[in-house]
């Protein structure tokens, strides 16, 4: 045990902790770094582990349709990512600045921050629901749909994007928690949509205890309505007295200058890593739907599979981005760099254990999804290929989560561009179609993309520039 413990030790210990004791500057033990990490990236891990196991659950209830009614939630997937690509930047601006307020313990400007970011949320959510409703099927058309999967990813669709003011406004209120580092709030928020989404999922896709059978379309209501039951217990808590951030009708409701120079100067960034990452998804989303109904049915299996293994890193990004920017804000670079080590040497344990069950169950997994034996093999393939990027994709996770929490989100967003616009959809065609890898070698260009982002955010995190960023 005590040998176990050593080694243990030894595999956490960071480096840079050492060099900063030697010269001079006190720091808390480095026990103290990893149970702080954990204790803000616990609940937020767990979120986001339980929304991606009911989003598979989903896709297996879904699944029950047959391959197309798969493939035509799968298609939605990118679409809506894209029309959140301003709430979602909006959040990251959010976080990042009431992070390094509350480092500097200037409550007013958490305050402003956050009924400003309120404010900007709702006119986001009837922007998107006002351009999906009126372009749906030409944006589904350029997602890849076909005379299979339209008439359903359409339905889906609409009803989805109908209850996107929920969902904005949930986004922006948990973002401004967890600049203070409240990811329990966030956590029972978003547990809270996700149950209602499972249990209306299983009443109204199947039609059980004498609810109506709606299929693709039981999905999306259930979607819509678990988004509401979400946004209502965000509200309550920022509604009570003693809430952190006290929410209240007699407040100066109004945007300031300086308030959103620091929020739109962030999100701006933000947006253009969105806009780069949403890009490289879809065109990548596309290229695998050309190779087949079957195929594209296969890649979203796999892909529930790899959300799942992001959502454990984005807990711990989640943390990083709250913890840099609270340092930064205390003018302690030296922790805020700790803070970014501690939290990727947990990822990489997490990383490795999801590798191992996922290969141990691979056939199991595939088969809870779907019996079509074509879409298993090609689900198994993808398997062995996929999980050799989880390590690396995990450590870029959480490397750009710090990065962004500290104000450098140009570098994050540049990236994208590079690895996720540009190489990871040219290697995806190479590989899937003049090469004949089919759908596993899309999985074959994510793992490249994985560690050319992760080498990149690893070299920014030594060159220093991110802790002298002004917010």
């Amino acid at each position: 045990m005590a040998f176990a413990q050593t080694c243990m030790r030894r595999l956490l210990h960071v480096r840079e902790y050492d060099a900063e004791q030697k010269n001079g500057r006190p720091l808390p033990p480095l026990e103290t770094f990893y149970k702080t990490g954990l204790t803000i990236a616990g609940p937020a891990t767990a979120e986001g582990v339980l929304a991606s196991l009911v989003g598979s659950i989903d896709t297996m209830m879904v699944g029950s349709l047959g391959a197309s009614a798969i493939a035509a939630v799968g298609l939605t997937n990118q679409p809506r990512m894209i029309l959140l690509i301003l709430i979602q930047s909006l959040c990251i601006g959010a976080t990042a600045v009431i992070a390094r307020r509350k480092g500097q313990e200037n409550q007013d400007g958490i305050d402003r921050c956050f009924r400003q970011t309120l404010m900007l949320s709702v006119l986001i959510g009837a922007l998107i629901t006002l351009v999906g409703n009126l372009f749906c099927e030409p944006i589904m058309r350029i997602a890849g749909a076909n005379a299979d999967t339209l008439a359903m990813s359409c339905d889906y669709f609409r009803i989805v994007n109908g209850g996107m003011l929920f969902n904005c406004v949930t986004l922006a209120v948990c973002a401004s928690l967890r600049g203070i580092g409240l990811t329990k709030v966030t956590m029972t928020t978003n547990i809270t949509a996700n149950l209602v989404n499972l249990v209306l999922n299983y009443l109204l896709i199947g039609g059980n205890l004498g609810f109506p059978a709606l299929g693709v379309r039981g999905a999306a209501i259930a979607t819509v309505i678990g988004n509401g039951a979400g946004c209502v217990i965000a509200l309550i808590a920022v509604l009570r007295k003693n809430s952190p951030m006290p929410l209240h009708l007699g407040q100066k409701w109004r945007f300031d200058r300086e308030t959103l120079h620091s929020l739109t100067g962030i999100s701006l960034s933000s947006m253009g890593e969105n806009v780069f990452l949403r890009l490289g998804f879809l065109i990548n989303s596309r290229i695998v739907a050309e190779l087949g109904t079957l195929a594209f049915a296969a890649y979203q299996i796999v892909t529930n599979v790899t959300t799942l293994s992001f959502t454990l890193g984005d807990g711990l990004s989640v943390a990083g981005a709250t913890l840099v920017g609270q340092s930064l804000g205390r003018e302690r670079p030296d922790e805020a760099l700790i803070y970014c080590k501690t939290l990727r040497r947990l990822s990489v344990f997490l990383s490795a254990a999801l590798m191992v069950v996922t290969i141990a169950l691979r056939f199991q997994i595939a088969g809870l999804f779907t019996d079509d034996p074509q879409v298993v093999s090609y689900v198994v393939l993808s398997f062995w290929v996929a999980v050799t990027g989880l390590i690396p994709q995990n450590g870029r996770v959480v490397y750009s989560g710090c990065l962004r929490g500290a104000g450098d989100v140009g570098f994050v967003a540049r990236m994208a561009l590079l690895s996720v616009t540009i190489i990871r959809p040219t290697l995806s065609y190479l590989f899937c179609f003049p090469m004949g890898m089919q759908v596993a070698g899309a999985w074959l260009a994510f793992v490249v993309d994985a560690f050319i982002r992760d080498f990149a955010f690893t070299l920014r995190l030594r060159g220093g520039n991110w802790a002298h960023i002004k917010l």
